[in-house]
């Protein structure tokens, strides 16, 4: 018979793995980012979710022809915008407006991308290196 004491050892050390799962789902930013393959993104700021760990924009912008191109951008928590004096209602602010994005693109050449700097359509700049470079 197992005992009272083992099985509440059992159960603290299920929950201490549940717990520690979500930070071991991070991935690594060079792995998916190529930093040598820098896109500036011009464009109409349409969506944008404001949450840890990561904040993620949508900008919609002309390409080739013309052709709207739907570009999805990744930036650091919103605590570290917040540090440099750039927050939620500013990016709030830009949503509908054009903004312009230097990021890092993916290195599956997809319409997406990690912030490298962000100008906002009030003027506010913000710059996500040297982390995000």
């Amino acid at each position: 018979m197992i005992s009272r004491a083992t099985l509440l050892s059992l159960a603290l050390l299920a929950l201490a793995a549940l717990m520690v799962s979500p930070a071991t789902a991070h991935h690594n930013m060079t792995a998916v980012f190529d930093f040598n393959d820098r896109v500036t993104v011009t464009g109409t700021l349409t969506v944008m979710d404001w949450r840890n760990p990561h904040t993620y924009f949508t900008v919609e912008a002309k390409g080739a022809g013309g052709v709207i191109e739907t570009w999805k951008i990744e930036g650091p928590s919103p605590g570290f915008f917040r540090v440099r004096d750039v927050g939620k209602a500013d990016f709030e602010a830009s949503v509908g407006k054009s903004v312009s994005v230097e990021i890092s693109r993916a290195r599956d050449k997809s319409r997406f991308g990690l912030i490298r700097t962000f100008a906002l359509s009030n003027g506010k700049s913000v710059s996500a290196c040297p982390q995000n470079c």
